[in-house]
């Protein structure tokens, strides 16, 4: 996996350290806000995220607490950097990583990390398969993640007590060095289903011990993943012809009955799939002008030729 991803305009306005900002001596909630521009992250991420309103509410909190700091910091009040160590849990498809960039612009707008980027890894990045290899894997992928947030998914796989010649083991041990002594220079956020992460937290206590904010990401409602559908069609030029919204919605109370659905991830893969069904019916009639309406419209057709109208598996 090992992406590194960057939010254009993440880097300006070039956000202050924290002891700059105490130099500053901001004296005002809204003049520390108007300094960091955090509060564009903060709609951003209202604008682009459908519900998760419980998550958006913690995203907001945080930032609150960072603002109050940074004014404590002016008045000498603040003695060390507070953990910001972080716990994302749900199932796929819920805005995980979404968020966590986000997070990460806030993080750097306010001066708690140099850069702002955020470099997303699994187990396969951290954990060598012999002797001597899992440390230096895990410290070069600590090295491009410093100065902004480490984003380890499926985070219970660093951790396999079944088996004695897993070195998953060495490199939490890395990790906990390291969210320790440099949390100034590091946020790590911790990411994967509720269930597995709670048994894998209460088998690492010195993990669980450094992690501040547990934040749970809830699947979507019906309703949301309709209005996340509108949204993804619009930004790829698309829309729904007279009656397909509801036949889409029909499918999404049929897909939610299979396994394996991954909320907003099912839902752009399900749209890719009417896009090829629409694709293919116009590509048939090869010798009719097409124009903008035949180009950008699904039609009720497109999507109930998927099989989860029948009884084969979904697509």
């Amino acid at each position: 996996m090992n992406m590194l991803y960057a939010i254009p305009g993440a880097e300006a306005p070039a956000a202050p350290e924290p002891a700059q900002a105490a130099r500053a001596a901001p004296r005002t909630v809204g003049e520390v806000l108007a300094h960091s521009q955090v509060e564009p992250v903060l709609a951003e991420l209202d604008a682009d995220l459908v519900g998760l309103q419980p998550v958006k509410q913690r995203i907001r909190d945080i930032a609150a607490l960072l603002v109050i700091d940074w004014l404590r910091m002016g008045h000498g009040l603040q003695a060390q950097t507070p953990s910001l160590h972080m716990s994302f849990t749900g199932n796929p498809g819920t805005g995980k990583t979404t968020v966590a960039l986000r997070m990460a612009t806030i993080l750097h707008r306010l001066g708690y990390v140099r850069k702002g980027h955020l470099v997303a890894v699994t187990r396969d990045d951290l954990v060598g398969q012999y002797i001597g290899h899992t440390a230096p894997k895990t410290r070069e992928v600590l090295k491009k993640a410093m100065g902004g947030v480490l984003f380890i998914d499926e985070a219970y796989y660093l951790y396999k007590p079944e088996n004695e010649r897993d070195y998953g083991g060495e490199a939490i041990e890395i990790l906990l060095q390291v969210m320790e002594n440099q949390r100034d220079d590091l946020v790590v956020i911790l990411a994967g289903y509720k269930d597995r992460m709670d048994t894998f937290f209460q088998s690492n206590p010195g993990l669980s011990s450094r992690v501040a904010h547990h934040i749970d990401f809830p699947d979507y409602a019906h309703g949301e993943l309709l209005a996340i559908g509108d949204r993804m069609l619009g930004g790829m030029n698309y829309r729904f012809a007279p009656g397909a919204r509801e036949v889409f919605g029909d499918y999404l109370d049929r897909r939610l009955q299979q396994p394996h659905f991954a909320n907003a991830r099912s839902v752009r893969n399900a749209l890719d799939r009417i896009r090829l069904r629409q694709a293919s019916r116009l590509f048939a009639d090869r010798d009719r002008p097409l124009d903008v309406t035949d180009l950008t419209t699904l039609t009720a057709e497109d999507i109930r030729a998927s099989r989860v109208f029948g009884t084969a598996p979904p697509t």
